[in-house]
């Protein structure tokens, strides 16, 4: 049996975003939400770049590959996407209720520095960026690169503000302590 790269990409995908639209509703009543003019752009971000990434994008700009990466290289990239999410899904678990799709302060939020959250301060992004990638590099269109580079920054944004908002509802000393010890978005780069 032959195990098409594509395909893996799409279950991939599909299972990711069901699975964890499915998982919001096992989350701690909101106390706080985060809203300003930098959360409208990060979302503006986040949709416009999801929408770039679709086949659909690419074949209604009539996009071609600008290089092909075979199906070696995209079976291996299809696993690195897989690898991305999975550790989106490790830290999404490891937060547990504290878990929100838009910043804000849970109802006993406090700070996580465990798990994945001892590697970097954001994992959930740091894993969407790099499944995101992967993906993008395997379809190799302008839109799919644009459309993870347009996510990427987007989601960079959304730490920036939620790192202030954090340091102002956590306190100072707690989440400063823990920005100063972990990286932000890549493991090992101190600083971000």
């Amino acid at each position: 049996m032959i195990i098409r790269p594509r395909l893996l990409f799409a279950v991939f995908w599909i299972a990711w975003l069901v699975s964890w639209i499915v998982a919001a509703f096992w989350a701690n009543r909101t106390e706080k939400r985060a809203m300003n003019a930098a959360v409208v752009v990060h979302r503006i971000a986040v949709l416009l770049g999801a929408v770039l990434m679709t086949p659909w994008a690419a074949r209604r700009l009539h996009m071609h590959p600008l290089w092909h990466v075979g199906y070696d290289g995209a079976l291996v990239l299809a696993l690195l996407t897989l690898a991305g999410l999975l550790f989106t899904w490790w830290a999404r678990i490891h937060l547990g209720r504290l878990w929100s799709g838009s910043i804000t302060r849970k109802e006993g939020h406090r700070v996580i520095d465990t798990g994945p959250y001892a590697l970097v301060r954001h994992p959930i992004y740091t894993g969407m960026i790099f499944a995101l990638f992967a993906t993008a590099i395997a379809e190799a269109t302008i839109s799919t690169l644009v459309g993870a580079a347009l996510i990427a920054f987007g989601l960079w944004l959304k730490a920036r503000i939620e790192e202030r908002f954090l340091t102002a509802e956590l306190g100072a000393d707690a989440y400063g302590a823990y920005r100063r010890r972990v990286p932000m978005l890549v493991p090992g780069i101190r600083r971000q």
